[in-house]
């Protein structure tokens, strides 16, 4: 006996191995919030809304519904009911009764699973089907895949998608009423179409309902206020909320029926009909797109993704996804450059940078207005977004190191194209993403640590069978010890505090007195032709990146950060976050202050009356002194000066004279500003006329450009200009070609010459003994 049971084993465990059970159904993808609503919806490859069920949807009440209607005994049979086959089989031989089939909601699995005719063999592949299922899978399993195959009509399979396409609910939202209709609905679907047979579906609730009181199924109070309840229900469209986001995760996760995404519902639908509504007034300027980010500084969770302004906006490319295309940044990279020379001592938020005309080893950048202040304040470069000072900046960094802080940051563009970038890459001559540029304002707002930006939860998957349950882990704040730390604490609290600055050009038309103005740091940037317009700005919850623009990449005159991205990111901040904590960074401890010149920003020398207070990093912010005036020996009339060789006993008098670096007096010079120069040194002296120690700037030839190629028309008479950038002490210079005396000119004196053909030499001597080469090369055509 014990023998052939146990061959009897074997032939079932061989069956099971040769005919496996069926298939888990094909699910549509549905991308989901961060609460668990459901964002987006798309149809399964069989072109049905077939929406995963999940265990934790199937309310009591939906489970007692569907197992008191359709198999009583569920729980207690094997797949098959026997008694009911004996009954079925009774009233179907002797027509007692309703025609039945005695299947049980296994058995409607197993057709469900492979429909088929129906007829006596296929029954009993029904039954045998239902009991191979009840030994892989759970009670529970069981149940969830007859929720999720049952049909509702059309191309409406399982409860969460009538449930979500009838009731704009979750199954687990419903009320009794709502349940029950679903209930009755799978045996006849062609007959009870909810949206066009409510009176009949109603009729059929009511009596189920009477059904289950008599039963006393549910409470008799809910039964009650489930009669009362009214059918007023209709077909509405799946969701469609982060179109650009859900068909992303679905394309990373082709194998998730359900992908949990990071995205709050609220936050995502106003910023999306926010974004709508502002690009619609564009328009008439000829701009037709914009994209959203908002980010949770905390998690980094994406809580908004808006990748166009309208989706289905075909004439503007609406399909494509603005968070992720590759644009220009303008100097929304600005920040960080200044946060890395602040870590490495290069400058602090007071110090004077040089903003004149420069030529950068034959790159000469211009300000956004093609003006110039001759010198100007970090914070003041900072909040003007000036571009000749952020370059000077980058050369002292050096571009590699801002390249590979990029490269840390998440910025691929930049990673491939590393080798090739040079000073350019700070006013936008390198790829990046809004996805990129947000999460970098991100580590901004925290202190200066970049984590990656969480678009999905992660997935821990386990298999069972055929079917794969799948656990979505919570986005958790970050863990400090993994990521990488881009600039200091104290870096960034500098950077935010004048990114904070109200008193600048970038702060948006109407915003000056309004008390609707945010409580956030920002920074604007339009990039080259104005085809893109960048506002990314943050506070201490959240980070909002906003780029606006044409996908085709056309320009409009109208495309700056300040005027069209600024008024939209003040409006998200005022919409999503305007009951933010209003708390603000503090200085950390690792910051401090000290007295340093007004005229420079350095430590205070001996000539410097006005001092103010500056921030400053012990021990790595510059200690170099200020020498912003200079004193000189003059002889009583000012007419000449002396060196201390030469000074007579009586007769001579200590003046102080301007000191600034030689291109700024040029600067101020060819400008008609203020300006003065040291008198010319006493002709008597005998020595040398350096022997004062070399003080003063290098000389610099300004015009032309070193190792530059000047092509000439021979038939013309063009000339070539040369000048210089020397100190104040500097009177006159001497001018050589070729090593050949050309002539001597005053030191702000512009002369003109024409070259000869070929490989010319430039040479620049001062009065001071001083001297600088420059080569360059000369074609005739």
């Amino acid at each position: 006996m014990g023998g052939l049971l146990l061959s009897a084993l074997l032939l079932l465990l061989l069956l099971d191995q040769a005919f496996p059970p069926p298939s888990a159904p094909r699910y549509s993808p549905i991308v989901l919030a961060a609460d668990g609503s459901v964002l987006h919806a798309y149809l399964n490859p069989t072109q049905k809304w077939r929406m995963k069920t999940e265990l934790s949807e199937i309310t009591p009440a939906l489970q007692q519904a569907i197992i008191n209607k359709e198999d009583r005994y569920f729980r207690y049979h094997f797949g098959v009911n026997p008694v009911a086959i004996v009954q079925a089989a009774g009233r179907n031989i002797f027509r007692n009764g309703r025609t039945t089939g005695a299947s049980t909601i296994t058995m409607q699995v197993a057709r469900l699973l492979e429909p088929k005719e129906r007829t006596f063999g296929n029954k009993l592949l029904e039954m045998l089907r239902a009991t191979q299922l009840e030994a892989h899978y759970s009670k529970a399993e069981i149940l969830q895949l007859y929720l999720n195959l049952v049909p509702y009509g059309g191309n409406i399979e399982g409860v969460k998608s009538a449930a979500l396409l009838y009731f704009q609910q979750p199954p687990d939202y419903l009320s009794l009423a709502q349940t029950v209709t679903l209930a009755i609905i799978p045996n006849q679907p062609r007959v009870l179409v909810l949206g066009k047979n409510n009176d009949r579906i109603l009729a059929e609730r009511n009596r189920w309902l009477r059904q289950f009181q008599r039963q006393h199924l549910f409470p008799d109070q809910d039964i009650a206020d489930a009669l009362n309840e009214p059918l007023d229900v209709q077909r509405h469209a799946a969701p469609t909320l982060a179109p650009h986001l859900a068909r992303r995760l679905v394309s990373q996760f082709p194998s998730q029926a359900i992908i949990h995404s990071t995205l709050r519902r609220s936050p995502q639908a106003k910023a999306e009909d926010l974004t709508r509504n502002y690009v619609r007034r564009l328009h008439e300027l000829g701009i037709s797109q914009a994209a959203v980010l908002v980010v949770n500084n905390r998690t980094r969770a994406v809580e908004a993704y808006v990748g166009s302004a309208d989706f289905q906006d075909a004439a503007s490319s609406g399909q494509v996804d603005g968070v992720r295309a590759i644009r220009s940044p303008g100097s929304t990279l600005k920040p960080f450059l200044y946060a890395l020379a602040v870590d490495r001592g290069i400058v602090t938020p007071k110090l004077k940078l040089p903003d004149v005309p420069t030529n950068f080893s034959g790159f000469r950048p211009e300000n956004f207005d093609k003006s110039c202040d001759g010198e100007v304040t970090v914070e003041r470069a900072l909040t003007y977004s000036l571009n000749i000072p952020a370059v000077r900046v980058l050369a002292d960094v050096g571009v590699p190191v801002f390249t590979d802080k990029l490269r840390l940051a998440g910025f691929k563009s930049v990673a491939k194209a590393a080798p090739r970038l040079g000073l350019s890459t700070i006013l936008g001559g390198c790829g990046a993403t809004l996805e990129e540029l947000t999460g970098l304002y991100a580590a901004l707002a925290d202190g200066g640590e970049y984590s990656p930006l969480v678009l999905h939860e992660e997935f821990r998957a386990e298999r069972k069978g055929q079917l794969i349950k799948v656990e979505a882990l919570k986005a958790q704040p970050k863990t400090p010890s993994s990521n990488p730390s881009l600039f200091s604490p104290a870096a960034a609290f500098l950077i935010t505090d004048i990114l904070a600055q109200r008193t600048r050009p970038d702060l948006p038309m109407g915003y000056q007195n309004s008390r609707h103005l945010p409580k956030i740091a920002w920074k604007t940037g339009t990039s080259y032709g104005r085809r893109d317009a960048w506002s990314i700005g943050y506070n201490q919850d959240y980070t909002i990146g906003v780029w606006v623009g044409n996908f085709s990449g056309q320009g409009s005159p109208a495309l700056t950060g300040a005027d069209v991205a600024s008024p939209l990111l003040f409006d998200l901040f005022n919409t999503l976050a305007y009951n933010s904590p209003n708390n603000w960074a503090v200085p950390p401890a690792t910051l401090d202050f000290r007295l340093v010149c007004a005229e420079t920003g350095l430590v205070p020398g001996e000539h410097c009356p006005n001092q103010l207070i500056d921030y400053y990093l012990p021990g790595t912010s510059t200690a170099r002194r200020c020498e912003h005036q200079k004193e000189a020996l003059v002889s009583a009339d000012g007419t000449i000066c002396y060196c201390r060789a030469c000074v007579p006993a009586v007769g001579f008098k200590r003046q102080l004279f301007l000191n600034p670096l030689p291109e700024v007096l040029a600067f101020r010079e060819s400008q008609g500003l203020p300006s003065s120069r040291l008198p010319p040194h006493n002709p008597a002296c005998r020595l040398v006329r350096n022997t004062d120690g070399g003080a003063g700037a290098a000389l610099a030839i300004t015009s032309p450009l070193d190792h530059a190629e000047y092509v000439l028309d021979r038939h013309d008479k063009q000339q070539m200009l040369l000048s210089c950038a020397a100190g104040s002490e500097v009177r006159q210079v001497y001018w050589y070609v070729n090593d050949r005396f050309l002539r001597a000119a005053l030191a702000t004196e512009r002369v003109f010459f024409r070259p000869p053909s070929g490989a010319v030499k430039i040479s620049c001597a001062d009065d001071h003994g001083r001297n600088v080469d420059i080569q360059l090369q000369v074609q005739e055509l």
